[in-house]
């Protein structure tokens, strides 16, 4: 079992979600129960998975849940570019976000394939 707040991955992706819930709260308030939603949940599952993955007993449990994690990072990622698409944020928020998110995702695949190893 590891202490997640240690993991690095999970300290970014914290950081991101924090980012993320500023930069969501300026989406338009008809969009509150739709892709605000899905953007803080995708975003959201991703520590949260690193976190519970490190509550399991080994490495391959702790695998899989980065996997998990992997999965929402990249449906966040398509979540931002619509949402900069759609103009709901703008190019530096836009970019920002992208650049964080793509960043987490290098570290969970790197992270899964030391655990694969």
């Amino acid at each position: 079992m590891k202490n997640y707040r240690e993991v690095k991955v999970w300290q970014r992706s914290h950081a991101l979600t924090i980012a993320l819930y500023r930069a969501t709260a300026t989406l338009p308030k008809d969009e509150s129960f739709g892709l605000t939603s899905q953007m803080r949940r995708a975003c959201v599952s991703v520590p949260a998975n690193i976190a519970e993955g490190c509550g399991r007993a080994g490495d391959a449990e702790l695998r899989r849940f980065l996997i998990i994690a992997l999965g929402s990072a990249c449906e966040l990622d398509y979540y931002v570019l619509l949402a900069g698409d759609l103009g709901y944020l703008g190019p530096a928020p836009q970019r920002s976000l992208a650049t964080e998110v793509m960043a987490v995702r290098r570290m969970l695949g790197s992270f899964i394939q030391k655990l694969s190893a």
